[in-house]
């Protein structure tokens, strides 16, 4: 599998790079958005992992040209900005997923895994996590092949967690996925919603797979 990597940071361009290596990826490192664009038009990447903050392009306008010229390619923006408007903004603009600096190196690679097997099952009807299963076209949730009854915002926080096991989601990103619940952002709506959920695909169940992490968020895993 091979991977672009845009980040002007040369300490951390070469760690990332050395990780990514030694987890059997091939990686072509740049320093600027410049270098890394004209890459982009000479070879094909399974994914980008781009810096938005970069000299002569910055990342957002490097996925900004790829998008307006139909460059698909799955981009994992990194950013040193923690503002729900900066990240809206990269996501908007045709990213697939952002982390913020500074970041573990665990997090970066459950990232990359979960950004190369949505394109991987591309065109695909259904997503399968273990015995869970959710249909993407009628949005119907099964767990051992038993249809659960899920409520629309209940489905759609399912489809987020399928869309990214492994990775630890935040409270914030769980929000900004399923839109306005109409309550106060402060409040413990996002909390309400994963304890329905586990009610249905993991209380009446031996294996567990909602599991939270402390002060992080919730993340879907065995």
């Amino acid at each position: 599998m091979r991977i672009l990597l845009a980040e002007d940071e040369k300490h951390l361009n070469e760690n990332i790079k050395k990780i990514l290596k030694k987890n059997s990826y091939v990686v072509d490192s740049f320093y600027d958005g410049e270098a890394a664009l004209d890459a982009v038009y000479m070879a094909d990447y399974d994914l980008c992992i781009l810096d938005i903050n970069m000299p002569k392009k910055d990342g957002l306008e490097v996925l900004t040209a790829m998008r307006a010229d139909k460059k698909n390619t799955p981009v994992l923006l990194l950013t040193a900005y923690d503002s729900v408007e900066d990240r809206v903004k990269g996501l908007d603009s045709g990213a697939n997923d952002y982390l913020c600096k500074p970041f573990a190196f665990e997090e970066l690679l459950a990232r990359i895994r979960a950004l190369t097997r949505k394109d991987q099952t591309a065109g695909m009807n259904t997503y399968t996590f273990e015995d869970l299963t959710l249909n993407k076209d009628t949005m119907v949730a099964k767990r051992e092949n038993v249809e659960v009854n899920l409520s629309t915002k209940e489905l759609m926080v399912l489809e987020l967690f399928m869309l990214n096991p492994g990775v630890v989601l935040s409270r914030e990103k769980i929000e900004n996925h399923i839109g306005n619940f109409d309550y106060d952002i402060a409040s413990n709506v996002v909390d309400v919603y994963i304890r329905y959920l586990r009610k249905k695909i993991d209380d009446p169940f031996k294996v567990k797979y909602i599991h939270t992490i402390r002060g992080s968020g919730y993340v879907l895993k065995k």
